[in-house]
Order: C-alpha cells, then sequence, then structure tokens
C-alpha cells in the first residue's frame, strides 16, 4: 500500500494579524497534486486539522472544500485523528456520512481499538488525549496512582491495540503526540511545546516497536522524527520564525511485505516565510533590500536590532517589501527571549511542583490527594484553554 503522510495543517491560523489561509490552499492544492502523481491509495492525516477548537467560518469552510477534494473528487480514502488544538465534537460531526465515502476520522479513544482493514493493513488511529481522559475511559479512580503519565497511558493503550492485530497483515498507526527517541533526543521544539501538565510530557518512541509505521502530527518538522518508521511529517507551510529556515512537504509511505519505505517530497511554498535580522538603516538599504523578491512575492517578519526613532516606521518597511506578518523590536525580544530563559530553567519542574511548594511555604502545610486531583484537573483544563 501507499500513502501520502501529513499533519498540522492548522486550518485558519494567523502570524500576528496575518492570515496564512492563502498559503495553506496552494500548500494544500501542492498536496493533492502530489497524491494524484505519486498515485497513493490513501491519505494519512495526524492532527491539527484546525488551529483551535472553535474556528472561525472561514477556516471552517477552507478545510470541509479541501476535504471533498481529496475524499470525493479525488476518491481518496483518507484516515485522521483530532490533534491538540481540534475540537474534538466538533470536528467528529457527521462521522458516519464520511465513513460510507471512506472517510475516517476518530476523535474519542474507544475508537482506537477498532481499525479499518485496508488492503494488506490494519489502520489504527489513536486522537490526541491526556491521561485524565484515559483514566476516566478505563474507569480508573484518580486516587489509584495508575495511569499518571502519558507513558503510562500509551503503555496500555497500546497493548490493547495489538490485541487487536490481525497476523500476517501489516499495521500502521496515525496518531498526534510528542514522541522521542534516539533520532531527535536533541532536537529542539520549534512550533509545538511540550508540557508536564497531567503527565503529558514525550512518550518513549519503543511503545509502538510493533508497528509497522506510526504517521504522527504535533510537531512541526520532520526533523523532529524519532525513528525510521515513526515519524513526522511537519507542517505543510511555516507558521513562525523559527520555521523560517527550514524545508515543508509530505512523506510517501510504502508499506508491503518486505517492510516499510518512505520518500521525502518537497512543497513550494507560494509565498516563502522570510525572517530578517537588521538595523532599520539597513533594511531600507536598496543595496540590502533588492536582493529579495517583495511586493507580494515572499511575506517577511523582520526582527529590528535597533530601535529607530521614526514615526513612519511600519509604513516605510511595508513600502518596501509589501506583505510583512510582523515587526519585532530589540527591547521587546530581549525581554522575550528573558523570560524564555526562566522557562527553560524551570521546564523540568512541573506545575504541579510549584503548586505544592507554594502552598507549603504559605500554608506550613502539605497538600492532600484531593487538593492535588482539583490541581491536576484545573491544570489541565487551563491547558485547553490556551491551546484553544
Amino acid at each position: 500500500m501507499r500513502f501520502l503522510h501529513t499533519a498540522d495543517w492548522h486550518i485558519g491560523k494567523e502570524l500576528g494579524a496575518y492570515s496564512l489561509l492563502a498559503q495553506q490552499t496552494a500548500a494544500f492544492n501542492e498536496i493533492m497534486q502530489i497524491a494524484r502523481d505519486e498515485k497513493v491509495d490513501a491519505i494519512l492525516l495526524a492532527g491539527d486539522l484546525y488551529d483551535r477548537a472553535i474556528p472561525p467560518t472561514t477556516a471552517v469552510n477552507a478545510l470541509e472544500d479541501m476535504l471533498k477534494a481529496l475524499n470525493l473528487t479525488s476518491e481518496l480514502p483518507i484516515f485522521a485523528v483530532s490533534g491538540n488544538h481540534d475540537g474534538p465534537a466538533r470536528l467528529g460531526a457527521g462521522k458516519e456520512w464520511r465513513e460510507a465515502n471512506q472517510f475516517y476520522l476518530r476523535t474519542e479513544l474507544a475508537e482506537a481499538f477498532v481499525p479499518i482493514e485496508f488492503g494488506n493493513t490494519q489502520i489504527f488511529m489513536l486522537p490526541f488525549l491526556d491521561p485524565l481522559d484515559a483514566r476516566i475511559y478505563y474507569e480508573i479512580e484518580n486516587d489509584s496512582g495508575e495511569m499518571r503519565t502519558i507513558n503510562d497511558v500509551m503503555t496500555r493503550v497500546v497493548a490493547d491495540m495489538k490485541n487487536e492485530f490481525t497476523p500476517g497483515m501489516q499495521h500502521v498507526l496515525v496518531s498526534h503526540y510528542y514522541v522521542t527517541g534516539s533520532r531527535n533526543e536533541d532536537y529542539t521544539l520549534t512550533s509545538e511545546t511540550t508540557s508536564s501538565v497531567g503527565g503529558l510530557k514525550g512518550i518513549d518512541v519503543n511503545v509502538f516497536n510493533d508497528f509497522d509505521y506510526v504517521a504522527l502530527g504535533h510537531l512541526h518538522l520532520k526533523q523532529a522524527s524519532p525513528s525510521k518508521n515513526v515519524q513526522y511529517s511537519g507542517s505543510p507551510i511555516k507558521f513562525n520564525t523559527k520555521e523560517a529556515q527550514s524545508e515543508k512537504g509530505v512523506f510517501i509511505v510504502d508499506i508491503d511485505d518486505t517492510g516499510v519505505n518512505s520518500k521525502w517530497m518537497p512543497l513550494h511554498p507560494d509565498k516563502d516565510l522570510i525572517l530578517l535580522t537588521e538595523s532599520f538603516e539597513t533594511l531600507i538599504d536598496a543595496d540590502f533590500y533588492q536582493q529579495y523578491e517583495r511586493n507580494g512575492a515572499n511575506l517577511f517578519s523582520i526582527q529590528l536590532t535597533d530601535q529607530p526613532q521614526v514615526s513612519d516606521l511600519r509604513k516605510q518597511l511595508v513600502d518596501i517589501y509589501g506583505e510583512i506578518a510582523e515587526i519585532q523590536f530589540p527591547k521587546i525580544q530581549m525581554e522575550m527571549n528573558d523570560v524564555a530563559k526562566r522557562l527553560k530553567e524551570q521546564e523540568e519542574v512541573s506545575n504541579q511542583t510549584l503548586i505544592q511548594e507554594f502552598y507549603e511555604e504559605v500554608m506550613h502545610d502539605k497538600l492532600n490527594q484531593n487538593q492535588m486531583e482539583i490541581i491536576e484537573q484545573t491544570l489541565i483544563g487551563l491547558s485547553r484553554e490556551v491551546t484553544d
């Protein structure tokens, strides 16, 4: 079987106040052409179809048009899951009639244990969830100490999925998580941050050893792939300045009795995102700016290295460069870097631990188990609101 693996479309996302929908549409059209040219059998879409749980109407209409073009017009089966940015209930609406057209979308844990047999392949789809969701599904009491981390959850979930394996078939998983392995242990996250809230830190790649291929979403660069057969396709377009130097694309994955082979297919952006970090005088120097295609050919993110006293600074830069998504100033950037540094120093300390230490310092007492459960559930709720 031949699959096209893509993820993290984030339809409706904006860079600053700049809508990326035109670039997303152009990237989708290229993805669809690759699917046709490569004669793929199906699409693996690994989460974060939308950028927020309640997307604007323009995003809903755009995504529906894309999915119809793939599934109805091109008659390509789709195997998809909801990601942490998606609203599962809203995204999952209408799944019954979609499945009649081989558009399989999973948004709940219970659905992960019902594979779709596609040729000689069993395709499992595991949507994004947190340990609290899993404890509810497995009817585990919060004070039991079981399934506290996402690794605990995934170990049990994968074991239950393996019980559904049919011998002699290939087994593919589509999912949306931060997965760690030897190939990405030094990888610096660019677009999605990990969190220890509710035990959501990275999953060990070895949990998925029994799958022939795992199509992941969540991290936006293919370089984040933790192993040869557990891969991130990355996002189709560049969503922030940290991705400005990266190449976007999709994986074409061939799976047969001899094993798994994948090849990278680059996408060619309608408008590239170009990061410029220069002084104002350099930016308005013709010898500098004429090296770039401007006035609609590219999208620029500008980081000033000085603070010029110019009243119409943005207008001058827009007149030269055309479309500018954002302009950052050094003082603000330094403050942001200081905050990022402090957060980096604390990243191994969970929010639960910080709250617990603060409580003990102020109240001269320890939090009880019930209080800890309330804090954990509150933090998970807050993390979902931030994501949404």
